[in-house]
């Protein structure tokens, strides 16, 4: 299966590390490709050295602002020329989503999946993996959103809470996201 990782490129404390590490560790161990946004720093590079050091492939989409700061050993790199093309790219590669923790840039990434899945333009699985309760606040908007009639479906179909990676896996692999 290919996962696009959406997460944060800021150098992060050992309750966001630990679990990326470990989740990263299933991805690998599992053979799947990540397919994320190719930086060699932070969150990113935590996932992309966990992945490939247990076997997993890398698909890195990176930007040409940020090209600099590229993974030179992934697997595959793609330059996209903007934001815009990044996200489509990463999108279009994945067969699954999994948002981690990440500052606008990741909320960005995560509404935007999930608008274009609300409208019907993807009907890929969207994991927001809610390490440390990281996503608490965005979940009780989310279901504050549904309640109000603001989702046109359940909040259940446009993204699954995982609190951690082996049930963001498990997730993803019951809803056949796997090739």
């Amino acid at each position: 299966m290919n996962i696009t990782v959406f997460c944060s490129a800021a150098d992060l404390d050992d309750r966001y590390t630990t679990p990326a590490r470990e989740f990263a560790e299933l991805i690998g161990k599992g053979g799947h490709t990540m397919v994320w946004g190719g930086s060699e720093s932070g969150l990113m590079k935590v996932m992309a050295d966990g992945v490939q050091e247990n076997g997993g492939r890398l698909v890195g989409v990176s930007v040409e602002f940020l090209a600099a700061k590229a993974r030179q050993n992934a697997d595959e790199m793609v330059v996209a020329k903007d934001l815009a093309e990044r996200k489509a790219g990463l999108l279009a590669r994945g067969d699954a989503v999994v948002v981690m923790v990440g500052g606008t840039g990741t909320l960005d990434e995560a509404t935007e999946i999930l608008e274009l899945k609300k409208h019907g333009l993807h009907t890929k699985p969207v994991v927001l993996l809610n390490t440390a309760g990281f996503y608490d606040g965005l979940k009780q908007q989310f279901q504050r959103m549904e309640d109000e009639g603001f989702l046109p479906l359940p909040l259940a179909e446009l993204v699954f809470f995982a609190e951690d990676g082996a049930s963001a896996l498990a997730y993803l692999e019951s809803r056949g996201a796997s090739r």
